[in-house]
């Protein structure tokens, strides 16, 4: 972010001097010391040193968003967050932000306790950057509810940042922009973005994820931010100006004079533009300097003198009430499921069931579930859908339709997801085998015979069932085989002929009929006469032998000749 903080302090001609003091009585009432140009260049490890210079800024340098703290600050120094909610309005910080600078206070201590993050310094820092994720303005997850986002970083007044990530963060792709409530830039993210909610996702734009990774920024190398020196040096490796770390070490001091937390949406926004590309909510006005006599600055770029009347502010809107452990969802769970197998055509005997609980574990009732089908199958829910949403009964349980299988065989997943903000997500592993038959049998008993080189005259018709049921569309082969203990293809005897009309002894991926019937095609004997056996094997295991004999027909006795009469 570039120094933008000194022309912000410079309204109004009139007002130059109210602002030297305001900066004075600050750095000498609430501001540690700040660290010496020498500090800053040559006193950290080499990651530090170099994050603080120029471009390779957690932020790229590029403007911020607030102005100093007010003057007077909320009382009880020292004092928690607990406070009651009284003091300056700038004092509140949103719900869901001020919980996600303390989960990234406690998750660092647990990795890197000698850092000491405060989370006070990730509020000032939030508050500096966006204010506060503008008010507060996130939804259930901690995201933001528009894009925060920073100017182009064009070389145009700022420093020049080409893009890094194909606009995926920044919807920029010729020029990289500070994202998100923390404000990093994409390049920055990709080697320091978190998942703190873990949702699957690091996410610049969610303050609980992007509040971490500021705090694992801060905390790099072998810094100790209770130590005046470090913490300068981590301040500055955000944003390399004199001007920002002022106002952050302004802002940390103010909070840890105590604070407290007020409904997400309705925190004080600060009395300057912001750095975000989307829509910016009315600002709240800023207390007065003591000294002032009321005269009310400029905006920045309004002009070198004279007041100017700040616009109207909009009230803000009722927040919706966090919701209680009761009304939170906690988990998904099966609720007894069993293997989910079914043939081709066939509905599943199982339908999927899960239980959804809050976050005391307590069975949780009308949280929508939503069931997908995924993979290469045919198989649909009741209706041919791939998709259903049903919502969980008072038992917290949640059943889909009948899944009923299609033709086409193999794996496929169902995954079921419920609730909104922060999803749980249950997978459920199915598949669909061939159809099968596991009784066939010949629906005639004429013998089948044909002389050497002849067609046989019948043909040859079976059967299939499954569990007595008709079993239609099993794949069938039909194999001539020998007469051994362990049969094989027959080289002689009757034979199939192929779509070429060339002799074949075996027939594959024959398959029945709806009605379970199969009729063979014609079978031909060829000149070697005998008893032979045609074997039909179904999917699924069921045999039929089937004997064929190849007989010459008879021949009739030769004509006896009656002997000569005697001559008279």
């Amino acid at each position: 972010m570039a120094a933008q903080f000194g022309r912000r302090l410079r309204r109004g001609a009139t007002t130059t001097a109210v602002a030297a003091a305001a900066v004075a009585a600050l750095s000498a009432s609430q501001a540690a010391p700040v660290a010496s140009p020498a500090d800053t260049a040559g006193g950290g490890d080499q990651k530090t040193a170099g994050a603080e210079s120029g471009d390779s800024a957690a932020t790229g340098n590029s403007p911020y968003y607030t102005d100093l703290p007010p003057l007077v600050t909320p009382d009880k120094p020292g004092a928690s967050s607990n406070l009651p909610m009284t003091g300056t309005a700038e004092s509140g910080i949103p719900a869901s932000i001020l919980a996600a600078y303390k989960q990234a206070e406690e998750t660092v201590a647990g990795t890197d306790a000698a850092c000491r993050l405060p989370w006070q310094l990730l509020a000032a820092i939030g508050k500096v950057e966006s204010g506060q994720a503008r008010g507060g303005r996130v939804d259930a997850n901690g995201t933001t509810l528009s894009p925060i986002l920073g100017p182009a970083l064009n070389g145009q007044g700022f420093a020049l940042i080409k893009d890094t990530d194909g606009g995926a963060y920044d919807g920029d792709a010729a020029h990289d922009r500070a994202v998100g409530p923390m404000q990093f830039i994409p390049s920055t993210w990709a080697t320091w973005g978190q998942d703190a909610n873990a949702d699957g996702r690091k996410d610049p734009n969610n303050i609980y994820d992007a509040a971490l990774a500021a705090g694992r920024y801060l905390c790099a190398g072998s810094r100790d931010l209770a130590l005046a020196a470090d913490l300068d040096r981590a301040v500055l490796s955000y944003n390399h100006s004199r001007e920002y770390l002022r106002t952050v070490r302004s802002w940390f001091a103010y909070y840890q004079r105590g604070t407290h937390e007020v409904p997400d949406g309705t925190g004080a926004l600060p009395d300057g533009p912001s750095s975000g590309s989307g829509p910016s909510p009315s600002p709240s006005p800023t207390p007065t300097p003591p000294g002032s006599g009321g005269t009310s600055p400029s905006k920045p770029g309004g002009g070198s003198g004279g007041t100017k009347p700040k616009p109207p502010t909009t009230p803000p809107t009722t927040p919706t009430p966090k919701p209680t452990p009761d009304q939170t969802l906690g988990s998904l769970e099966n609720a007894g499921t069993g293997p989910l197998n079914a043939m081709a055509g066939e509905a599943f005997a199982e339908r999927i069931s899960v239980r959804a609980r809050n976050a005391l574990g307590a069975p949780f009732a009308k949280v929508p579930v939503t069931f997908t089908i995924t993979g290469d199958t045919d198989t649909r829910f009741a209706g041919g859908r791939t998709t259903v949403k049903v919502a969980t009964g008072a038992d917290g349980t949640a059943t889909a339709p009948e899944l009923k299988a299609g033709e086409r065989t193999g794996e496929f997943k169902v995954t079921v997801t419920a609730g909104t903000g922060k999803p749980r997500v249950l997978t459920y592993a199915a598949g669909v085998t061939a159809r099968q038959a596991d009784r066939i049998v010949r629906t005639g008993d004429k013998a089948l015979v044909a002389a050497p080189g002849a067609e046989f005259a019948d043909a040859v018709e079976v059967r299939a069932t499954y569990k007595d049921a008709v079993a239609g569309g099993v794949a069938v082969t039909a194999t001539m085989i020998t007469d051994d203990e362990k049969p094989v293809e027959n080289g002689k005897g009757p034979y199939f002929k192929d779509a070429d009309g060339r002799t074949v002894r075996t027939l594959a991926d024959l398959r029945t009929g709806a009605d379970g019937l199969l009729k063979l095609p014609k079978i031909y004997a060829d000149d070697t006469a005998g008893t032979y056996r045609l074997r039909l094997t179904t999917e699924g295991g069921a045999t039929v032998v089937i004997e064929l004999t190849v007989e010459a027909a008879p021949t009739a006795p030769p004509a006896t000749t009656a002997p000569p009469t005697p001559a008279a």
